[in-house]
């Protein structure tokens, strides 16, 4: 008799309890952060295009810092080399946390996500490259249209009051970390400029004692703080883009538990950091990079002129088009079958909201065309552009299926025993059926109390008193 065959793996099934935890809780923060982003771009797309235009750019333009250091900086300079540092700080957490205790250590759960990504970078790169050798545009700014704002998409679902259960959030976070990683190495590899070897090396050391110092249990953040903001000089210095310095000080935490240990470090970190990422650092980023003219000449140049048309159709198509076919391609090709809840529809609208790379992608603008500033705004506000539309895709396809995400998050949630632990997850405990018999008898006593009580009473509907 042939050997039976092993079932298939199940591709956005149901989350473990403790990563379904995580996730709601980083979803949770980033959500707050990403409507204070929304509104961050909001005000600056109005300030920017205002009578009120010339002191945004007074603002955007002043100088501060210790010059003698290298860091007289603009604060959209020290906004997008400083506090996008805090940003891919978190980032370098999330992947490490990722790689040691999430999706990403199994190989064989993480193929699927880490190919989506994959495909999602490189399909709208080669869409913008197309475009533009066509065309006849410049191909420098093939990197803009291959971020995913994680931030940004989920505040999207706030706004539109969309539910998504945790399956489809843990994928569209899985697929921003995995996203963030490439999008700090192509930073990292292509927008490095001339080096300065002694500040290099300078910032490699700063690293070591840093790793030297977790390794050996050093806490207070009076000794890492001061030595993070040296390492950041030194990074920026050194002609490797400074936010590099964050991404490397994140991935040097602990992210695995110890005995005893309720949070590991990076974690602990993690929390603390994550709020000053999702409601300052990010915000205050898109304030002062999102200010860009939306005439209607401007925003007729944007499906005119290749660089930025480029930029669009990679994040609208190029996006939804590589997560969705690499999904496939992968599931099809590890045999591993989709959740019998959800429909490939379903994995099309979220490729769809992945299409929304407000952030990396700015900065990423400012990097490959740092020596055009009219360019530079156009494809800021092909980025804009991109967005929004990839976002009212995304929000139609989603509503179509919202009563269908309702209700499998009510499922999710549902906790009739109220032991903090969803029932869901209950369900193969003999335990949990004891309780629940238990909870059922009361209820059915009383019912019958009630009933009994009511009949006493003289009610017409229940018989004499």
């Amino acid at each position: 008799m042939a050997a039976p065959t092993p079932s298939n793996r199940k591709f956005l099934g149901r989350l473990s309890l403790p990563e379904r935890t995580f996730v709601a809780d980083a979803l949770r923060t980033e959500t707050v952060g990403g409507v204070l982003l929304l509104v961050a771009a909001v005000a600056a797309l109005i300030w920017a295009n205002t009578p009120l235009k010339e002191s945004y750019e007074s603002v955007r333009d002043f100088h501060l810092g210790p010059g003698s250091l290298g860091l007289d900086l603009s604060l959209q300079h020290w906004a997008a080399d400083g506090l996008l540092a805090v940003f891919f700080f978190v980032a370098g957490i999330e992947l490490k946390r990722e790689l040691v205790a999430g999706d990403l250590r199994d190989p064989k759960a993480a193929a699927l996500p880490v190919i989506a990504a994959i495909c999602g970078m490189a399909v709208p790169a080669l869409v913008y490259t197309l475009v533009n050798t066509v065309g006849g545009g410049s191909t420098d700014g093939w990197a803009v249209p291959t971020a995913t704002d994680i931030a940004f998409a989920l505040a999207v679902l706030a706004v539109i009051g969309t539910s998504l259960p945790s399956a489809l959030r843990a994928f569209l976070l899985t697929l921003a970390v995995v996203d963030d990683l490439f999008a700090i190495m192509i930073i990292a590899i292509f927008f490095t400029s001339d080096l300065n070897f002694a500040a290099l090396g300078g910032a490699v050391i700063g690293l070591a004692v840093f790793w030297l110092l977790l390794r050996k249990g050093v806490r207070g953040w009076y000794v890492y703080v001061p030595l993070a903001l040296v390492i950041w000089g030194l990074m920026y210095n050194s002609g490797v883009h400074a936010t590099i310095a964050g991404v490397a000080m994140g991935l040097m935490l602990r992210c695995h538990r110890e005995d005893g240990e309720k949070h590991s470090p990076g974690e602990h970190i993690e929390h603390l950091v994550r709020p000053v990422s999702a409601g300052l650092a990010v915000p205050l980023f898109a304030l002062f990079s999102a200010g860009v003219a939306v005439s209607g000449g401007a925003l007729g140049d944007v499906f005119t002129r290749p660089e930025t048309l480029g930029v669009v159709l990679g994040l609208v198509v190029g996006k939804a088009v590589g997560i969705f076919g690499g999904t496939w391609l992968a599931a099809r090709f590890t045999r591993a079958e989709l959740n019998d809840d959800l429909a490939w529809p379903d994995v099309f609208a979220v490729a769809s909201l992945a299409g929304i790379g407000f952030t990396v992608s700015l900065l990423i603008g400012e990097l490959a065309f740092s020596g055009d500033a009219a360019l530079t705004d156009e494809v800021k506000a092909a980025v804009l552009v991109g967005s929004l539309i990839a976002a009212v895709i995304a929000t139609v396809l989603l509503k179509l299926r919202n009563r269908k995400y309702r209700a499998m998050c009510e499922d999710e949630e549902r906790d009739e025993d109220l032991d903090g632990i969803p029932d869901i997850y209950e369900q193969d405990n003999p335990d949990y059926h004891l309780r629940m018999a238990e909870i059922y008898e009361k209820k059915a006593a009383e019912h019958r109390r009630r009933a009994e009580m009511s009949a006493g009473s003289g009610d017409p509907d229940h018989g004499p008193a």
